[in-house]
């Protein structure tokens, strides 16, 4: 049994008087401590299948398990918790809240997990200065470029340890010394921790980092 299993998952949006058809029937296992890379072209799935297997969004019809949970069973309080406690996210679009700093943007998600204001401290500051990004700490997220904000944004997800990370393009903002640099972490942490990762991106150095690579074409998984 997979660590995360997806079983017929169909996603269906109303569009007008059509409906778009964003994935139809994807089945796959991803396995405890699995690195994952999702491939594609522009608006063949790749996002709306992280944003479901995160617990983003919902199905419409299938199935999907998480460690042997049937989330879609969960009521709005317990999926909640269960994303928080056990999933990170990193959005191609930052997401991060305008009025805070950068430290307080990373240090929300470790609030909410009550965990001790010495460790936050301590885990921000070492990630920070992993990703590059311990200068601009005091920093609001419009004092800052596309590249710092997105390494925000990776800190801010890798900070709680998640079990899982999704990310959608977590390179794509990023110079090539700082894309290879948080990759490295990823592939640090996806070694020490066991921590599953699965990416949509088209970085050919994520790719070749990448235990398996699952290609998407018009919302049909063609390849895993």
């Amino acid at each position: 049994m997979g660590f995360i299993m997806v079983r017929d998952l169909v996603k269906e949006y109303p569009l007008g008087r059509t409906t778009v058809h964003a994935l139809r029937g994807v089945s796959l296992d991803i396995g405890r401590g699995d690195s994952l890379c999702v491939i594609g072209p522009s608006g063949a799935g790749k996002s709306t299948l992280l944003n479901i297997l995160g617990l983003l969004d919902e199905p419409t019809s299938g199935e999907l398990l998480f460690d042997g949970v049937r989330v879609g069973a969960l009521d709005g309080k317990r999926r909640h918790r269960f994303r928080r406690d056990r999933i990170a996210f990193i959005f191609q679009s930052f997401n991060l809240v305008p009025v805070l700093s950068a430290y307080e943007n990373i240090e929300f998600s470790l609030i909410v997990r009550r965990v001790r204001a010495a460790e936050r401290r301590r885990r921000i500051e070492e990630l920070s200065e992993e990703v590059g990004i311990r200068a601009y700490l005091r920093h609001r997220p419009d004092e800052l470029s596309g590249g710092q904000r997105q390494r925000v944004a990776i800190a801010r997800a890798l900070v709680t340890r998640p079990e899982v990370v999704f990310a959608d393009e977590p390179t794509a903002n990023l110079d090539s010394k700082t894309g290879a640099a948080v990759l490295h972490l990823m592939e640090r942490l996806h070694r020490e921790q066991s921590t599953t990762f699965v990416i949509a991106s088209h970085d050919e150095q994520v790719m070749r980092e990448a235990d398996r690579i699952l290609r998407i074409v018009d919302g049909v998984v063609h390849s895993a």
